[in-house]
């Protein structure tokens, strides 16, 4: 059976460089589902339809073709078993990249098809995120933007929801720069517990424009979280992605990105990576170079399987920040959740072993003003007075500095 495959294979590849010129792919669509933005991706090529394989894909590829299909934002995709058969292998940057879609497609025999779930109804735009951009609503066939008088955060609760991201951190207009298209007409009356915005109540605004820099950008938080650990800056990494939280897989993770998620979860530095044997069926993949790019983690996610996952830890409340590697840069320190620059005059050559100590890192060898730019956060009010051995710098005595600036540098 094999062999017919790889002999099918091969004829059909031909077939298709044959008619590369006479015949482009015409139609894309998604099959299955009662919506046009939900089910199994397939491409129309030399007159014939056939699904797309699933290896490889993402949120983030997934966003594409959404965009294509004018649905709204990306929200799952999906692995759907098939028996083996010819299907495509598509890389969906083809269609932003200007390329023939005959150009990205390739034949291969697999046992995997592409399911993929588009919004209907609502997107965020202008951002490097699913989670974030300026929002807009479709109805009748068209996009709107909304204005943020008619928004609040109990309609972005529902939003965010919707876009299986966390809970709304930030709504403000003009985040994502000024709203092109038309605007939503209505203010939406959500009690925070429906599942998609347009299942809220509205009531007619007569609203027609927003004023300048008044159109709705909404961040959603990501769905991230370290579980098991003594604080919630340390544990086993986990990803809420299609409404089910998994471990991560611990393939390839290093410090590097290591330390993207302890920024994203406002913890400290990184301090420590490492794995945790343990019989799990399914667990997200996700690919640190993905991370590393800037992309969410959830955007990077492949649902995986796997025995060992992923154990982080990032301090609590101390981190070093504008530096060349994890073990330098300008020091902060955090306290009632909010992170603050501390003075040199105020910070000792003790007080540097304890924070290298703390960060996992060998002893200091050089400590001075202004080596990694100026600091704009708040400073620490207090001197620390370390004798050296403790293992945390908040551990350590401090003494009412009344300082609440430092001189430049």
């Amino acid at each position: 059976m094999d062999h017919l495959l790889l002999l099918l294979l091969l004829w059909s590849s031909g077939i298709s460089e044959r008619n590369q010129s006479s015949a482009e792919p015409d139609e894309v669509r998604l099959v299955g589902k009662a919506s046009h933005c939900g089910g199994t991706l397939e491409i129309k090529h030399v007159r014939e339809w056939t699904p797309v394989d699933f290896y490889n894909w993402t949120l983030k590829k997934a966003a594409v073709v959404c965009e294509h299909l004018d649905c709204g934002s990306a929200v799952s995709v999906q692995e759907r078993k098939s028996p083996r058969r010819l299907v495509w292998s598509f890389r969906p940057d083809c269609f932003q990249s200007g390329s023939k879609l005959g150009d990205c497609l390739r034949l291969l025999p697999s046992t995997t098809m592409l399911n993929l779930t588009c919004l209907d109804s609502v997107r965020l735009l202008n951002s490097s995120s699913l989670c974030s951009g300026g929002l807009q609503v479709k109805s009748n066939q068209r996009w709107s933007s909304v204005c943020e008088a008619d928004f609040d955060l109990q309609d972005a609760e529902v939003v965010c929801r919707e876009l299986g991201c966390g809970p709304p951190s930030l709504l403000r207009g003009a985040l994502y720069g000024e709203a092109e298209a038309p605007v939503w007409s209505r203010e939406f009356q959500c009690g925070g517990h429906e599942s998609a915005l347009l299942d809220c109540r509205s009531s007619g605004s007569a609203r027609s424009s927003c004023s300048p820099g008044k159109a709705a950008g909404l961040t959603c938080s990501e769905p991230v979280r370290l579980v098991g650990g003594a604080s919630r800056c340390a544990g086993t990494l986990e990803v809420k992605h299609l409404g089910e939280w998994r471990p991560v897989d611990d393939n390839g993770w290093t410090m590097k990105p290591a330390a993207v998620v302890c920024e994203h979860l406002d913890c400290g530095s990184a301090v420590s990576v490492g794995l945790i044997f343990k019989s799990y069926g399914s667990v997200w993949r996700i690919n640190p170079d993905c991370v590393q790019s800037g992309s969410p983690l959830r955007e990077c996610a492949i649902s995986w399987s796997s025995s060992s996952i992923l154990d982080l830890t990032c301090s609590d409340s101390v981190r070093l920040l504008n530096g060349s590697s994890l073990c330098s840069g300008g020091l902060q320190v955090k306290s009632n959740q909010r992170w603050s620059s501390v003075c040199e005059a105020d910070f000792d050559l003790q007080d540097a072993e304890v924070v290298c100590r703390e960060l996992g890192c060998g002893p200091p060898s050089l400590l001075r003003g202004a080596l990694y730019g100026e600091a704009e956060a708040p400073v620490w009010s207090r001197e620390f007075q370390c004798g050296g051995h403790e293992s945390a710098l908040l551990d350590c005595r401090s003494s009412g500095s009344a300082r609440s600036s430092c001189s430049p540098g």
